[in-house]
């Protein structure tokens, strides 16, 4: 199913948790820049240096947009170091309101998602260190995005999930074939892409496993909501991904929700 300052660390009426550890991992909330620049790091680290992401950014080697100023930014961190080993930027309903748009709205037509708008977050920039790519990351970062939704009555998420554009968007086209087959949104839920990855004069025969994330999102009971984007600055093809909190299958439940309904 991808950016905190001070700015939006005050814009709800929440109490983020300081920091939370867990199999020697640190979870935690971006409190200063400084955190929110680790962030970044890692991002552009990931974006540009491993995927070759052609990222315009106002302080180099760092990921920066203009949504980073209205987001949270969910931090994972080495207990033993402190590095940032895995993040998430997630935007508010309220903040969104400020910025005037989700990221997602840049890249697709949102109009039929208006009746959840005061109930969703979008996700964002999601990215892990290559050393540390397991599992247990991910998963701090999920149960941490549970329970911050818990907090602060929202129960739906949607982002844009992306695949690498190898074998000439073969990949991209083929994976989209797969999904739609088994995990699309009903229409009411359809978006539509604002520059359409052109899946219908691509090879789509071919027989592929989606990308970690995505297939994490589907197991959680996420749904795809139409064909993917493309983005040319960072060469892949975007799926815009939708998960409520009511789908999440009961054996995910509670480690995200804690045994919530």
């Amino acid at each position: 199913m991808d950016k905190t300052q001070i700015i939006a660390a005050t814009s709800l009426p929440m109490a983020l948790p300081a920091f939370e550890r867990t199999g020697g991992l640190q979870v935690r909330w971006a409190r200063h820049l400084d955190d929110v620049r680790a962030a970044q790091r890692l991002r552009f680290d990931v974006f540009a240096g491993e995927m070759g992401a052609r990222l315009s950014t106002p302080l180099p080697g760092h990921d920066i947009d203009l949504f980073d100023d209205y987001c949270e930014h969910l931090l994972v961190c080495d207990a033993n170091t402190d590095a940032v080993i895995g993040t998430y930027r997630v935007l508010t309903p309220a903040q969104a309101r400020r910025v005037g748009s989700t990221y997602s709205d840049t890249e697709f037509d949102l109009t039929r998602l208006r009746q959840v708008r005061e109930r969703m977050v979008e996700l964002g920039r999601s990215c892990v260190h290559p050393e540390h790519r397991q599992g247990g990351v991910i998963l701090a970062l999920w149960g941490a995005l549970g329970a911050f939704m818990q907090r602060n009555g929202l129960d739906v998420m949607i982002g844009c999930a992306s695949i690498p554009m190898h074998q000439d968007g073969r990949l991209a086209a083929s994976l989209w074939r797969q999904v739609r087959e088994h995990h699309l949104a009903p229409i009411d839920w359809h978006v539509r892409p604002r520059l359409p990855l052109p899946v219908d004069r691509l090879d789509d025969s071919l027989d592929v496993e989606p990308p970690a994330l995505i297939k994490g999102y589907l197991r959680l009971g996420a749904k795809v909501l139409g064909p993917p984007a493309w983005d040319p600055d960072f060469n892949t093809a975007d799926l815009p991904m939708l998960m409520r909190l009511g789908d999440l299958p009961p054996r995910y439940r509670k480690h995200l929700l804690g045994g919530a309904a």
